[in-house]
């Protein structure tokens, strides 16, 4: 009982960790995106020279928006009430690029199914070496006529409501969004599956960076340790280094 308990609690712990950081990530992003959009006057002199800063920020928490929905497709986010938990999803990858949950989840799951193979809408058979024939294959699958249709209604809004500001609707959220996909492919895609000269240590075919936790954080909040995902896919994106060191040290013992 005690044990049940103990359990209990940790998961109680777990969720409320996982949900205030999401709350984190998705409060800096909606304050810089409101901020540097709609109340910093960017003519200002000098002000200029913050813009590549502020982008980079955007883009990583633009990463961090699409790692919360991807933990909510794992069902790890807030698992006593999925609908809570779809609904945190289906938010992150809508104001991140106005992305359909639902095809992410099914894809993503049909990509742990079948990692690395033909089946795997993540991977591409023909280019599985190459960058930039596999990512723009890979943006073009994702980025469909309901993404377009629904970034098309949010820019011409944009547009009536910003008029002469409405350049920096695309500085500060079209440029970031584009630069994290390219981030999280890199990261969470193209180098855990990519096919080389080493081959893979089991069916997930994923393996993982050796990057130090504070550098798999500012990559790609973790998911990098992308091999231990695919073999524990309920860990959460920040438990991920833990996780690893624990089955490091049980594979050294």
């Amino acid at each position: 009982m005690r044990t049940n308990e103990r359990s209990r609690r940790g998961d109680r712990r777990d969720v409320a960790t996982g949900l205030l950081l999401a709350g984190l990530i998705v409060a800096a992003w909606m304050t810089i995106h409101v901020t540097a959009i709609f109340l910093i006057d960017w003519t200002v002199p000098g002000r200029i020279f913050a813009a590549p800063f502020v982008i980079a920020v955007q883009c990583w928490l633009s990463v961090g928006l699409f790692i919360v929905a991807h933990d909510t497709m794992h069902g790890s986010m807030f698992p006593q009430y999925p609908a809570i938990n779809r609904a945190i999803g289906r938010f992150c990858v809508f104001i991140y690029a106005g992305f359909s949950y639902e095809k992410l989840h099914e894809n993503h799951h049909a990509h742990h199914r079948h990692a690395g193979t033909a089946d795997d809408p993540d991977f591409d058979t023909e280019h599985s070496a190459q960058f930039w024939p596999w990512y723009l294959k890979f943006f073009q699958y994702y980025f469909g006529w309901r993404e377009f249709a629904t970034l098309t209604v949010a820019v011409v809004l944009y547009l009536v409501i910003l008029q002469e500001r409405f350049p920096t609707m695309l500085i500060f959220w079209a440029l970031p969004a584009i630069l994290s996909s390219v981030q999280l492919f890199y990261f969470g895609t193209y180098r855990p599956h990519r096919v080389d000269d080493i081959p893979f240590a089991d069916k997930h075919r994923a393996r993982s960076n050796e990057f130090s936790p504070l550098l798999s954080l500012l990559t790609c909040f973790h998911f990098g340790y992308h091999h231990e995902h695919h073999d524990a896919p309920w860990v959460p994106w920040w438990k991920l280094p833990a996780h690893r060191a624990l089955v490091t040290q049980h594979e050294q013992d």
